[in-house]
């Protein structure tokens, strides 16, 4: 984990607007997720839960003097407006919290009811010499508002880090937590990794879902969508990829528990003039399309085929309507994030719901602003 600060990001803005990106004046509609500091914002609606179905929650990585927590925020009026109704302490999060991921049950796993949501992050990165990080699991029966820790899924043997959890139930009907692992250096700088669960609380041996050579290389920013079909749809970015930097990628898989040859790197996401996102891209599913269904990215940096960031850079989505294959198209994002590099804060996986019943997309995204804040706002679906 690398640190960074909001005077670089200034400056660093400043090259951006130099080059000819919208500028930091624009006007823009965003509101403040919550006070003070917020990364790693995740969106869901509630399918499944008796309490506050059709609801919308969000989750974030916060701070205050009692460390890194999770605020549980919900939304009634189609994320016009968010108020807190829950939070996670876990008692770690005094040594470090990030990356953390939201999902919701869509069926019972052990005792875990259709309904449970359930939150993971990485614990510990601030460590020090005792530095072992863990990604640690906690579920709520009453749509986020209490909480309760169920189990640590999975730690690292040594200093390496485990980063961005990600939940699924596959076809069969387990749970399986996926997420990034460095801790098989110096062979792979990073791989991807999953583990099964039958109830939320033990997990199986760690299965390799991602590893590809040269040891530089670094598969990471694991998302999975289950589509309308049966199947799942499996992004990711791949960093130091021959002469690519931080791509976007995707496989599909029939059941969830099965990704093929881990060697194999997928397929490569870009617009038909080789435009596409660079960093922490994330992927949600909208109505439309000749397949009933419409993939939605956000990415940090929007590039073209150089890796330039190019006008549109911080305020644009990209989509498909054909399950990824082929070229993606621009649309415009609800909300404008300035100030955008290669940094864990300004727009950095940021996170996508449809709203209004698909005619409009909600947005969760980071920008610094003395220190590094969370923003919402929603706006129609080109």
């Amino acid at each position: 984990m690398r640190r960074w600060t909001p005077v670089i990001a200034f400056l660093t803005s400043l090259v951006v607007l130099a080059a000819g990106l919208t500028p930091a004046s624009a006007v823009v509609d965003k509101q403040q997720l919550v006070p003070g500091y917020g990364s790693y914002a995740r969106l869901i609606r509630l399918q499944y839960s008796p309490f506050g179905k059709g609801h919308i929650l969000a989750s974030l990585t916060s701070e205050d003097g009692g460390g890194k927590f999770t605020p549980i925020m919900e939304s009634t009026d189609e994320g016009a407006s968010f108020h807190k109704i829950g939070e996670i302490r876990d008692p770690d999060g005094k040594l470090g919290e990030c990356c953390g991921t939201l999902y919701e049950l869509p069926q019972r796993v052990g005792r875990l009811r259709a309904g449970t949501v359930l939150w993971a992050a990485s614990y510990r990165q601030d460590a020090g010499a005792q530095r072992r990080i863990g990604i640690k699991v906690w579920a709520s029966s009453d749509g986020g508002k209490r909480w309760t820790y169920l189990s640590e899924a999975a730690v690292s043997h040594n200093h390496d880090g485990i980063w961005e959890p990600e939940f699924t139930v596959d076809a069969g009907g387990t749970l399986w937590l996926h997420y990034a692992d460095e801790t098989q250096a110096p062979k792979y700088a990073q791989v991807l990794n999953r583990v099964a669960s039958t109830d939320g609380i033990h997990w199986g041996t760690k299965q390799l879902t991602l590893a590809i050579p040269p040891d530089r290389v670094r598969p990471g920013m694991p998302i999975i969508r289950r589509l309308p079909d049966g199947r799942y749809w499996f992004s990711y970015e791949i960093c130091n990829y021959g002469d690519r930097y931080c791509d976007p990628y995707y496989k599909i898989s029939a059941d969830g528990a099965n990704w093929g040859d881990p060697a194999d790197p997928g397929t490569r996401v870009n617009t038909a003039g080789g435009n596409y996102f660079q960093h922490a891209q994330t992927v949600t599913l909208f109505p439309g399309g000749p397949n009933g269904v419409r993939l939605v990215m956000v990415g940090q940096i929007y590039t073209n085929a150089k890796g330039t960031p190019v006008a549109g850079n911080g305020q644009t989505l990209l989509a498909n309507d054909n399950l990824g294959a082929g070229n993606w198209y621009p649309l415009p994002a609800p909300i404008l994030i300035t100030g955008i590099y290669n940094n864990f804060c300004p727009n950095y996986s940021s996170t996508l719901l449809p709203v209004d019943g698909g005619k409009s997309v909600l947005e969760v995204a980071t920008e610094y602003n003395l220190g590094c804040k969370a923003y919402f706002g929603k706006g129609p679906m080109g």
